[in-house]
Order: structure tokens, then sequence, then C-alpha cells
């Protein structure tokens, strides 16, 4: 059933929200304006969001919680708000005189390379920390959150309408929240990232035992970074900055937290004395048929991974391995879709295309199918102004949507590059 959020008045609740009534269809309510088309849900009758699991590693799975179709809605249009404020330089209706965004650079939602430059930069001089929070979203109190945004009411009343208040946990039945959200929320990442820097600024503060002023805060651009619960933060202060994150209840992880020595990793990556030294990670099991699709598409991800990283041996063993299973398995460029080697020196050409005259090789390539999703009218209008993205929607995007069930391979004649 379809859900559209309602915003009722300031005197109900935040939490409440309204379905279309199931009594009518879409075509008998527009026909007929006195029928009701919305019936309201009381507070209580809240639907929660369902706690699941999700792959993370071979070893431990990741915990969530799918939001009601209608939070993630709401949750979606202020997630973009966020991410286009925060990460321009210049703010637009500007607090202040010259209209910088004071954040601009120390905070991040959709690029992690700023944080593993500065990991670089601090396993080279020592003078930046990173630190590894755990259990992070997990410990992002409601409370916290409403005093962060209690100087904007408006935004922060939207904050909370989108908020679900109760989980419904197998084994343990529908709680209640005090944290502000579960991954899943699309407002966890971005929440959280604000929540953490201006903790780091308080931790700076009591440092220097001063109030910070707006030019202090942006002498820090270069050493303060926050991407989730990866932190930057400069070496002098991260005693405090420690010291705050354990005031306000969150755990820093010591094992994944590096403040001496050259060795620094944030994001992913890891550097000891400025060199790379990140491991590669086995994310799945070797396939042992052709009907393995996701193993085999794993396995040349890491061989290329691999390749990459300069384990040449490795890398010939693991030819041999991806043989067994693609008979075609061609040199090609990364930006190629065909499942085939990376090399330093380029890519093969099997032959031309007649028409565009550009290379050609045989190979495999995904052939991802979404599950069938017809749907017309106002949700098909919906989907199209919801689309953010540069390229044309595909020409069946109005009939199957979604993570695809099952992916395939398919053999064929594709450019190399």
């Amino acid at each position: 059933m379809r859900e559209w959020p309602v915003r009722l008045n300031h005197s109900f609740p935040w939490d409440s929200y309204a379905i279309p009534n199931p009594r009518y269809s879409d075509t008998e309510m527009y026909q007929d304006p006195a029928r009701p088309r919305f019936h309201f849900l009381e507070p209580g009758e809240e639907r929660p969001v369902k706690v699941t699991l999700v792959p993370k590693t071979l070893k431990t799975p990741r915990i969530i919680a799918i939001e009601p179709t209608a939070m993630q809605y709401c949750q979606q249009a202020l997630r973009n708000a966020f991410y286009d404020l925060l990460e321009r330089r210049e703010v637009p209706g500007h607090f202040f005189g010259d209209g910088l965004n004071a954040a601009f650079g120390m905070i991040g939602f959709q690029d992690q390379t700023p944080n593993q430059r500065l990991a670089k930069e601090g396993s080279l001089s020592g003078d930046l920390a990173t630190l590894d929070l755990s259990e992070a979203s997990d410990r992002v109190s409601n409370l916290h959150v409403m005093s962060l945004f209690s100087r904007f009411p408006k935004l922060l009343i939207g904050i909370q309408d989108c908020r679900s208040t109760k989980a419904d946990v197998p084994g343990h039945g529908v709680i209640h929240l005090a944290k502000f959200a579960s991954m899943g929320s699309a407002l966890t990442f971005p929440v959280e990232a604000m929540v953490f820097l201006t903790i780091i600024f308080l931790g700076i503060q009591d440092a220097l035992n001063r109030p910070l002023t707006r030019r202090d805060i942006l002498t820090f651009r270069d050493s303060v970074r926050v991407y989730g619960d990866d932190l930057i933060v400069p070496r002098d202060y991260v005693l405090s900055v420690m010291n705050r994150l354990d005031l306000y209840g969150y755990k820093v992880n010591h094992s994944k937290s590096f403040w001496t020595g050259k060795f620094r990793e944030s994001c992913g990556k890891e550097f000891f004395a400025g060199v790379d030294v990140s491991i590669e990670r086995v994310r799945m099991e070797f396939p042992s048929s052709r009907s393995d699709v996701q193993e085999i598409v794993s396995l040349v991800s890491l061989r290329n991974r691999l390749y990459e990283a300069g384990f040449r041996s490795t890398v010939e063993w693991l030819d041999k391995q991806v043989e067994g299973f693609l008979p075609h398995y061609p040199l090609v460029r990364p930006t190629s879709p065909v499942l085939g080697r990376w090399s330093d020196l380029g890519y093969e050409t099997q032959k031309i295309d007649h028409r565009t005259h550009r290379p050609l090789v045989k190979g495999y390539v995904v052939s991802p199918k979404p599950p069938a999703s017809p749907v017309s009218g106002q949700g098909a209008l919906m989907k199209c102004l919801l689309y953010q993205g540069l390229e044309p929607l595909d020409i069946n995007h109005l009939e199957r949507q979604g993570r695809p069930h099952a992916v395939d391979i398919k053999l064929g004649w594709y450019p190399p590059y």
C-alpha cells in the first residue's frame, strides 16, 4: 500500500502520518471528491521500522532497519538538501557577512578521498589523527539531535516528522527508540556527521580553554574532516576530542584509531609513512560453477584489485581460476563492461565494429534483471520527477525497478575500454 506523509498541524505529535483509505481505489476517490481520500493513524498506530541483517563481511552481518516507504520519501528529500547545502563553498541566504560555508571542506557525504588524503598526510607528518567510532549510528541520541537543531525549529520539526520512533525487532517485538535512527534511514549518515563535527570542535574548545570564533574554526579546514564515523582531527587535540566523545556516550574504537607512530587509516585506506598499505579483502567465496555469477564477478574484481596492488604471482594463480569459468577472458580497461583482465599493457582488439570503427572483444558482461514493478499515472510521474541522475532513464524504468534478485552473464562483442 502506498503512503503519503501528512503534516496535520503543530498540535499533533511529530510521528503522525496518514495512509490512503483502502475502501476506495484511486480512480473512485478522484471521481467523487466527497469520499474521504485518507484515514488518519493515531500516534500509537505508527508503523515501526523492521530490523534485519544485510551482508557486511564473511564474518559478521550489518544490522539495519527498513523504514516505511513514506518515511524514506521524506528522509531522502531532507538528505539531498543537507548534501547540497553543507558541501558547497557559499551558502545561499548566508548567515555570515562573507557568505562562506564554515563547514565547507570539513564534512563530506559522497566522496571519501579527502579523508584518505588527510590520512596519508597524517602518516607522513604525524600531525593528524584518525579516529573510528564503534556502533556510531546506534549511539546518536534523539535528544542530542533535538538539542543540535534547537535553533532551527522548522528544520527540527521536519527531521522529527520523518523519524521512526519504534522498531520491530525479531524475537523482541516492537520497542520504542531513544536513538535518532538506525542504518537504513536516509538521514542517519548526514545527521551523525554533523553531530560528530560539532563534538570535535567542542573538544578543541576544551583544549584551548576558550570559546572558538568563526575565524578559529576556518583555520582547521585542512586538519578536521568527518565522513560518517571516520574522523580526522589534529593530533594536538585528539585526547580532548576523545574525552568529549566519551562524555556524549560515543565509543572510540581504539584498535582502529591512530595518533602515534606512522600508521593512519580512514575510509578503507591504510597508510604507513605515506605508503598505501591497504589490505585487499576476499568479499565472497570462490565460485564452484558457471551458475555462481556473483561469485565469479567478485573473483574477477579481486583479481583486478590485486593486480593494481602489485601481487603479480597471486594474479597469475587467480587468472587460472577465472579461466576455468570464463573461456573468453580478454585484456580490457577498467572502464569496460566486460569481465576481463586489467593490465598495464592496455587492452586487446579482436575485431572492429564495421559501423562505428571501434575495437571489440568477445567477453562476458553482467546482465541484471530488476524485478517487475509496473507503474503508471501519479506513480510514474513521481518516479520521473524524483530522478536526479545525469544519464537518461532506461526505456523500461516504468516496468522494472529495485535491486535485482539475481544476475546472469552473457557472452557477446563489447568495447574493451
